[in-house]
C-alpha cells in the first residue's frame, strides 16, 4: 500500500477522580493488559491486550496522557 490512510485517535473517558490508568503485566507469560484500575476498591477494568509498544502508545494517546504505571 503506497497511501496509508491516518486513523483518528479516538479518547477514552474515564473518571480521572477514582480511576488511574495501568498496565496489568504477567510474570509468567508476559502478557500485557492495559486499562483502569479503581483506587478505591483497587478493581481492575480491562480496556485493550497490549502486544507491542506501538499499541501501548496507542492506549496512552487515548487516555491523554505521557506516564503509565505497570504492575504485576
Amino acid at each position: 500500500m503506497l497511501f496509508k490512510k491516518k486513523m483518528e485517535v479516538k479518547k477514552i473517558s474515564y473518571d480521572r477522580e477514582n480511576e488511574i490508568p495501568v498496565v496489568k503485566s504477567s510474570i509468567c507469560t508476559g502478557e500485557k493488559v492495559a486499562g483502569f484500575k479503581d483506587k478505591n476498591t483497587g478493581k481492575f477494568r480491562e480496556i485493550q491486550l497490549i502486544k507491542n509498544d506501538k499499541e501501548l502508545e496507542g492506549f496512552m494517546k487515548m487516555c491523554d496522557i505521557t506516564q503509565i504505571k505497570t504492575e504485576y
